[in-house]
């Protein structure tokens, strides 16, 4: 057994001591869901828990940085976010959240971990105390890092702005981890890009508003959108590469009040994912083109209107990294520890490592019940049968979801932390 795996199963001893208390702490934070920049009773309850650590709090508005010193050795940062969703859960669990809050735009909206940050967040802590309470086999320095707003795509950037490397000392490498829809007890490594870079980008485009009776008066901007969406399919299909992946979804038009009025605008809002930075550039420029082209070719009376808004950077694993992070996941978990796919979601994780110019890997973490999800697969049912991320219907499994994600975090510390 390599030395770092006995210092991980040395201080994994103390796992069974804790696991009530981190039960109990994930039913709390479930049922108390806060959204992307407020969640301030949770960062609270994260600072009084950091028993042992030299606490930063109020970074990036609601961050908290824990920072353990051990002694000579590395830095390893362990990041876990903390923000919810605006949606309404239907689990149907005893502890499930009936919490309304006003979003940013001033309205009220349900509020629900629909994504996991609250299995994220408890992981952490446990992996924060089990660390503190077992120094003795390790050296070096732990970060545990509590971040805001990942929802939104700028939590990690404001940590970073509010000069979290000014709090912090060196790092040497950066991990995440997110709970996904596989079968608890698994994790999935990947080494490269991992998680696609996302953007969110919404358009106006302008008509001449006319009665419905009267068309030619008009300069109609709903046909206008109709053909903007019906040509967008074609980017990904005949403009990039089929060697590399690309989404483009149109989630949203707005336009119009009533059915014979002819309105003088509509508004798309799209989302663009990709895999490297140039099919991104790509995909873009060629939705402002074919934009550009349909609101002429309509004679709109004035240009379209571009905004870029929720963009997430690209998850590019460093190979090295990920690959010794893995081999520490095969010793501790065995076959276990799989290899993920490509995946289309995003995150803004990345930000951190590379705003510290440091390696970085991000893996996942099982948190369907087994059984279901055998079950599910068996039937050819997983889409319609397993609830995934941002579903009302998400509900990890308590365990082994969070006895596996608090494993991982100490494994993949303990790969470069200085064995005692």
């Amino acid at each position: 057994m390599a030395p770092s795996s006995t210092a991980a199963t040395a201080v994994l001893d103390g796992l069974p001591g804790i696991r009530a208390w981190q039960e109990d702490f994930y039913r709390d934070l479930h049922r108390h869901p806060e959204l992307s920049h407020q969640e301030h009773r949770t960062a609270a309850k994260v600072a009084e828990t950091l028993a042992g650590y030299r606490v930063h709090t109020g970074v990036g508005g609601t961050g908290v940085i824990g920072i353990l010193d051990n002694g000579p050795g590395p830095t390893v940062l362990l990041r876990a976010d903390m923000d919810a969703l605006p949606v309404l859960e239907d689990t149907g669990l005893p502890y499930a959240s009936s919490t309304r809050a006003t979003d940013a735009t001033g309205h009220e909206v349900p509020v629900m971990h629909a994504c996991g940050h609250d299995a994220h967040v408890t992981a952490l802590l446990g992996a924060a105390r089990l660390m503190a309470d077992g120094r003795s086999n390790w050296g070096g320095t732990l970060v545990a890092l509590f971040q805001p707003a990942e929802e939104t795509g700028d939590g990690a950037r404001g940590m970073v702005d509010d000069g979290l490397a000014k709090l912090l000392p060196p790092v040497d490498v950066c991990h995440g981890q997110h709970v996904m829809p596989f079968p608890a007890g698994t994790i999935g490594v990947h080494a490269g890009p991992f998680m696609a870079s996302a953007d969110s980008m919404r358009i106006t485009v302008y008509g001449r508003g006319s009665h419905g009776s009267m068309p030619q008066a008009s300069v109609d901007p709903v046909v206008l959108a109709a053909m903007i969406v019906v040509r967008l399919q074609t980017v990904v299909s005949r403009e990039v590469s089929p060697a590399e992946s690309a989404v483009l979804t149109v989630g949203s038009i707005t336009a119009g009040s009533k059915s014979n009025v002819i309105p003088d605008r509509a508004v798309l809002q799209l989302n663009i994912r990709t895999f490297n930075d140039a099919t991104r550039t790509a995909v873009l420029d060629a939705v402002r083109r074919i934009v550009t082209a349909e609101c002429m070719a309509s004679r709109s009376p004035r240009d379209p209107e571009f905004e870029l808004f929720d963009r997430f950077p690209l998850t590019d694993n460093d190979i090295p990294t990920t690959e010794r992070v893995t081999h520490a996941f095969t010793d501790m978990f065995g076959e276990r520890c799989v290899e993920l796919p490509q995946g289309a979601g995003s995150e803004d994780f990345s930000d951190i490592p590379r705003a510290l110019g440091v390696p970085y890997t991000y893996w996942g973490v099982g948190c369907v019940d087994p059984d279901v999800y055998r079950t599910a697969a068996e039937a050819g049912s997983i889409n319609q049968d397993i609830a995934v991320n941002h579903s009302p219907r998400f509900a990890p499994v308590i365990q082994p979801t969070l006895d596996t994600a608090t494993q991982a975090l100490i494994t993949a510390a303990l790969a470069w932390l200085t064995p005692a």
